[in-house]
């Protein structure tokens, strides 16, 4: 369980708390990962993910928007992506999309990513659910 203390969508700071479940692989398991993140950076208080200069120097200051999106245009382009196409939002979407995709309920999603609006998520999860209850693909053509 994580608490977001305040967010875009939390202006007034009243916090909220979500699930982050363990995943099926060991590698791309956000829970585990994070627990290896705390042990191996020695956080035990304030900010969760900062800075790391070219020295491998860690700052006692958050982790900005800004650098967010640096790091998700960086492994983009390193999988062969066009991180013009790319930024920090790009996790929130990408969530919204593949969870919609996978069956989610849209009340889950808003859930997760903390939106207020089922029309604003609805934008994000439009692509993801072209192909769930599609009228064309029940044909079997």
């Amino acid at each position: 369980m994580v608490t977001i203390r305040r967010s875009k969508t939390d202006q007034e700071g009243e916090g909220r708390k979500i699930g982050i479940p363990y995943a099926s692989h060991l590698e791309t398991c956000p829970v585990r990962c994070f627990q290896d993140w705390l042990e191996k950076s020695g956080i035990t208080e304030g900010p969760l993910f900062r800075p790391i200069n070219r020295f491998g120097k860690m700052s006692f200051t958050r982790l900005s928007a800004a650098a967010v999106a640096d790091i998700v245009k960086r492994y983009a382009a390193a999988v062969g992506l066009d991180a013009t196409e790319f930024a920090g939002h790009s996790l929130r979407s990408g969530l919204a999309t593949s969870a919609a995709a996978a069956g989610a309920s849209e009340r889950s999603i808003m859930n997760q990513t903390g939106h207020r609006s089922v029309n604003m998520v609805r934008r994000y999860i439009r692509d993801g659910s072209l192909f769930r209850e599609n009228a064309a693909a029940v044909l079997g053509l």
